[in-house]
């Protein structure tokens, strides 16, 4: 059976949001009930989404979130790949202020099945949790990229970018409260021409010319959100160690409390090899 899977993402500044949107949409296990836009021009956002869902002939609601945290001023920019819309067909119009109450419509619907990723920072699933707080104990599962668990980096840039949603987020409870953060997503690289030169399926062609930008100032793509969407389907990619986060709300930093019937698990291992093969294998592989 397909997996029901919902996208939380800040599509746009970063190439691997692109590059994990263009894995659900090739991923034959997945069926994309919606994808919600967060941080700065959610609109933007939302039109990007819109070019890879055209490319690969999938109509998948889209609808743009919040665009500022819930406390302080944004620290994300506006998404610099917007610049390559006028290259591509999208949408452009969309249904305003909905994003929060069409998740909790699509997760009621769907009780125990649904699994939330969320690859950008927190505001629109906190606000989610907030308007319904039976909502967490409806999803199938909860998947999160973000934070810095083992000691390798951190604060992390989703979490960073609203810290007091992050820990609402993750006070919730979940059947599944997974996190693959930078402790192994940063051993998860790819060189820019390395990868452009894998773009050769017509669903990674807008996501090359979206990451003009990105290599234009680095010269490597990190695969942090798509080695998070590809847990959902291939969770032997990472090993994952239960316990407890919390969320510093004063920086963003994770503070990792390891405990065998804690709440939340954490990737605490990744096999590179084997994610980068099960990651083209599937693009490729799409119609």
């Amino acid at each position: 059976m397909a997996e029901l899977v919902l996208l939380d993402t800040d599509i746009g500044n970063d190439i691997d949001d692109a590059v994990c949107l263009a894995y659900l949409l090739a991923q034959p296990k997945c069926e994309l009930l919606g994808i919600t836009t967060v941080t700065a021009a959610p609109v933007d956002r939302a039109s990007l989404a819109s070019v890879l869902c055209r490319v690969a002939g999938r109509d998948v609601p889209i609808l743009p979130g919040a665009g500022v945290p819930l406390v302080g001023p944004p620290l994300q920019k506006p998404p610099p790949q917007a610049a390559a819309l006028e290259r591509w067909p999208h949408d452009e119009v969309f249904p305003i202020g909905e994003a929060v109450e069409f998740l909790r419509r699509t997760i009621h619907a769907h009780p125990g099945e649904v699994t939330l990723l969320a690859i950008g920072p927190l505001t629109n699933v906190a606000l989610l949790f907030a308007v319904d707080p039976a909502v967490p104990s409806l999803l199938r599962g909860l998947v999160l990229m973000g934070g810095a668990f083992l000691g390798q980096g951190g604060p992390e840039w989703n979490i960073r970018n609203d810290p007091y949603a992050a820990a609402r987020v993750y006070a919730a409870s979940a059947r599944v409260h997974r996190s693959v953060g930078l402790d192994v997503t940063r051993r998860v690289r790819m060189d820019a021409g390395d990868f452009l030169a894998r773009c050769d399926h017509p669903l990674l062609h807008p996501v090359a010319d979206l990451a003009g930008s990105w290599f234009a100032e680095r010269p490597q793509v990190t695969f942090h959100d798509p080695l998070a969407a590809a847990t959902i389907f291939a969770p032997e990619l990472c090993d994952f160690t239960r316990g407890e986060v919390t969320v510093d709300t004063t920086d963003g930093g994770t503070r990792w409390r390891p405990d065998a019937h804690g709440p939340h698990e954490v990737a605490s291992q990744v096999h590179p090899d084997a994610f980068l093969s099960h990651y083209f294998t599937t693009v490729s592989g799409a119609v």
